[in-house]
């Protein structure tokens, strides 16, 4: 029962026999812990409660008896072994070797049972716990979630569970090891005090040098971790920011900044895997050790008379057994690496999930009002007392740099992030306080990278609870631009999704045409247009400016022909409104040039015909 998973390569099986875990794949350390890269593991003050799930379940029962098996077969082998052998000198009977036989088909069943149990047991207790902590994150909704880097939720949900499952198959070999080892030393003494003193005198400084070992691994593999995480956060900073780093031509600055903590990690990893190397080293020399100085004792006992051939078969067993105490050390390693995982899923499984509001939205026209509204993203600012009015009925731009900024504008106006400060309101009523299902009727909105559903190219257009009648559904995509490529598609719009390679452009398209498909009185469009072509754009902005006539649009974008054919402009600068005016009138002003993508005013589009009622 001795583990060899990780760092602590242990006694490799005795003479006697005795059954050892088996032995698995080494586990990379994983990116999910975003904290500091000084190498310090945080404390966890309470015991995680993700450890209970984790050891539940019924493999983990099955787990539990075929170890208790293995390990009771395991302790009765040296000395039934023991008994065989002094018969068979003596010319005894077979009753020994029919129960020798038993007892080592007994124990090669349980640990075929315990090799197939702990693998099932981990895999089901990481579904179970995974699957607690996406209920719970997806009923805290986007506005809790928001508050936790998407990095490392997404390390949570997934690197974490695996973790904490560790839990069950750890605990159960760490209270097997360590009863094997108490028995082995008993029975030691047992056959004779000088054996298990012989035992004692080497594989406790064995045992603290291994430990020692295992808490240097465990202190790099952490480090190594949240380096990994800072590195990833940072890419995925990045590759979020990607269109402000290359307008501001800051690619090799960005490039630094990202690849900082790297050779901190490279440093963690060459210490990871020279403990290792210095773990596997110093059993690899005190396994052999203690078992020579323990046959150099039995030996002499023999050669006095005190001991049997049969007791010095015993003696060599018992202390292959005791050995395996030295794998405690890789299952305390797995409890303490489960705490952990199950700490940051804690994290998780205690996201504030909000009330349901049950305020019903009433009849208006789609006035978006942001007032005081205050973001924070990670320790920073990144809105800072905004104030921005989009009036009803009006095409209103948002500009600015960061793009992640601009786009957490388009967050908070649909509802999928709450401000820390301040209000977001439509038509006069905070969207905190509009039931759920009252928001997807008022306001659409389109992505710049939409992710598409449905069974058909029409189930993806109309996705939403009261789907659009079919004419409208083509009506929009005619709107959108993609009326034309669909009915190239070999089905149309019965096209299944899933046979679809689709560009860039085309899903920003398809994408478009599903936002302007509802009746909504707020349109929200986050850089929508960003992957069409100059011609395709171009006809689409005339195209969406008659279709929204009399409709509030809101478009987050950086494309300059894209601000030309709005009514007005808001020009978001270090979290706040710095202007709101013409597109034309903002132009010669440098700093706002800077922050679009090029082009040049041009001429306005023609305003679009309001309805009777405007």
């Amino acid at each position: 029962m001795h583990r060899d998973r990780t760092v602590a390569a242990p006694p490799q099986r005795g003479p006697t026999g005795c059954p050892h875990r088996p032995p698995t794949r080494p586990v990379p350390p994983t990116a999910d812990d975003t904290g500091p890269d000084d190498g310090d593991r945080p404390e966890v003050t309470r015991p995680p409660r993700l450890l209970l799930p984790a050891a539940g379940g019924r493999w983990a029962v099955v787990l539990a008896l075929a170890v208790a098996a293995s390990t009771t077969a395991t302790l009765l082998l040296p000395a039934l072994l023991a008994r065989a052998v002094d018969q068979a000198l003596a010319g005894a009977g077979t009753v020994t070797g029919r129960q020798l036989v038993a007892l080592l088909a007994l124990l090669t069943a349980a640990e075929a049972v315990a090799q197939y149990a702990a693998p099932r047991s981990g895999a089901d207790a990481a579904a179970r716990i995974r699957t607690m902590a996406i209920r719970r994150t997806l009923a805290a909704g986007p506005a809790a979630v928001a508050r936790m880097p998407v990095g490392d939720l997404v390390a949570r949900l997934t690197a974490s569970a695996p973790q904490a499952a560790l839990a069950a198959p750890a605990l159960v070999y760490s209270a097997a090891q360590l009863l094997m080892a108490v028995v082995a030393v008993v029975a030691l003494t047992l056959l004779s005090p000088l054996l298990s003193l012989a035992f004692l005198a080497t594989a406790p400084t064995g045992y603290a040098v291994i430990r020692r070992q295992l808490r240097r691994t465990t202190h790099a593999g952490d480090g190594y971790q949240r380096t990994q995480a800072r590195l990833a956060s940072g890419l995925l900073d990045a590759l979020s920011g990607s269109r402000s780093i290359a307008a501001s031509a800051t690619v090799t600055r960005e490039i630094e900044r990202v690849l900082r903590p790297l050779p901190h990690l490279s440093r963690l990893g060459h210490e990871l895997w020279d403990t290792q190397r210095r773990t596997a080293w110093c059993t690899g020399l005190l396994a052999p050790a203690t078992q020579l100085t323990v046959l150099a004792v039995a030996g002499t006992q023999v050669a006095a008379g005190r001991l049997g051939v049969g007791d010095l078969l015993a003696a060599l067993g018992y202390t292959g057994i005791g050995l395996s105490g030295l794998g405690t050390a890789q299952s305390l390693l797995d409890v303490a690496q489960a705490r952990a995982g199950a700490a940051r899923l804690t994290d998780v499984l205690t996201l504030p999930v909000r009330a349901v509001p049950s305020r019903p939205l009433p009849p208006g026209p789609g006035r978006l009002e942001l007032r005081g509204v205050v973001v924070r993203r990670q320790g920073a600012v990144a809105l800072d007392g905004l104030d921005l009015t989009v009036p009803d009925g009006s095409w209103t731009a948002l500009v600015g740099a960061p793009d992640s900024v601009t786009s957490l504008v388009a967050s908070l106006a649909v509802g999928l992030t709450e401000p820390d400060e301040g209000t977001v309101t439509l038509d006069g009523v905070p969207l905190t306080e509009i039931h759920p299902d009252e928001l997807p009727a008022a306001i659409s909105c389109a992505f710049a990278d939409p992710v598409l559903t449905g069974a058909t190219v029409e189930d993806a257009l109309g996705l939403g609870p009261a789907p659009p009648p079919t004419w409208r559904l083509r009506e929009a995509a005619r709107t959108a631009q993609a009326d034309t490529f669909i009915r190239r598609l070999p089905d149309g719009y019965r096209t299944p999704m899933s046979a679809l390679v689709l560009s860039g452009g085309e899903r920003q398209r398809l994408g478009l045409a599903r936002a302007l498909a509802p009746d909504s009185r707020l349109i929200v469009l986050d850089d929508a247009t960003c992957g069409l072509d100059g011609a395709t754009e171009a006809a689409a902005l005339h195209a969406l400016r008659e279709e929204t006539a009399g409709r509030t649009v809101l478009h987050i974008t950086r494309r300059a022909t894209v601000a030309a054919a709005a009514d007005r402009v808001a020009w978001l600068h270090e979290g706040r409104v710095r202007a709101v005016a013409a597109h034309d009138e903002l132009w010669p002003l440098a700093e706002y040039r800077d922050v679009l993508d090029g082009g040049a005013p041009g001429p306005r589009p023609v305003p679009a015909k309001a309805s009777a009622g405007d």
